[in-house]
């Protein structure tokens, strides 16, 4: 996986982000792209070469290994990333529509330039839209985790009687509290995500309703407001 390209298309939503936002994109690099690349391979690198049973019989082991590991944490972990990922983008494309219908193309380039992109009713909407499917995503892999790994915790021995195997054959993980300290933090990533995303969330609510309250029950003063300036 392209891991600059990823890093530089959510580096480019970082800008119509608000302060909340940033502090995920934050976490998105520092505790998910960064462990990623850096940890979580090294870890899990040997996670089939090492899954051995006590039996000799051809493809028990291979099977009991696709019973026990239907799918690389690693891989969960990647597809988990670029799902959350992709509600971000829909932020981009709204303001690149936008430039594209200004007519005052001079004025929205000043505007971009100092990073003073108004966030109107319907970009508040794409934003709200955004940070919702980006919780689905996160509660939604958190739970397919649960139920594919039938929990959290990597345990050392395993049983299978899946054919080929003979009989019930115990089989040995390799590094299960590595692993399991690994597959905890992501995790508990995932969890201060989905706190973050329910933050803004409400934080954008409650700061919208505040001004079309005074919008609304302050007209004259919102208007004189706006002549001073």
């Amino acid at each position: 996986m392209d891991w600059d390209t990823l890093q530089e298309l959510l580096s480019e939503m970082n800008k119509y982000s608000t302060s909340l936002g940033k502090v995920w994109l934050s976490v998105i690099f520092v505790f998910r792209v960064l462990v990623l690349v850096v940890a979580a391979e090294t870890v899990w690198g040997d996670e089939q070469s090492d899954f051995v049973c006590n039996t000799q019989q051809p493809g028990c082991r291979n099977v009991c290994y696709d019973r026990f590991f239907p799918i690389s944490h690693i891989r969960l972990w990647v597809f988990q990333l670029l799902f959350v990922s992709v509600p971000s983008f829909l932020i981009g494309m709204h303001v690149s529509q936008r430039k594209k219908s200004k007519k005052n193309i001079k004025i929205f380039r000043q505007n971009a330039a100092k990073l003073k992109i108004k966030i109107d009713a319907p970009l508040l909407r794409t934003y709200l839209v955004s940070l919702v499917f980006k919780m689905l995503f996160e509660a939604s892999f958190m739970y397919l985790f649960y139920w594919i790994y039938e929990g959290f915790q990597m345990l050392r021995l395993v049983k299978c009687s899946e054919y080929p195997c003979p009989n019930t054959v115990d089989c040995f993980i390799s590094r299960p509290t590595e692993k399991t300290i690994c597959t905890v933090f992501m995790l508990v990533i995932s969890a201060l995500c989905i706190l973050l995303n329910v933050s803004e969330l409400c934080f954008l609510v409650v700061k919208y309703c505040i001004i079309q309250c005074r919008t609304s029950c302050f007209p004259a003063m919102e208007n004189d407001t706006k002549s001073k300036r």
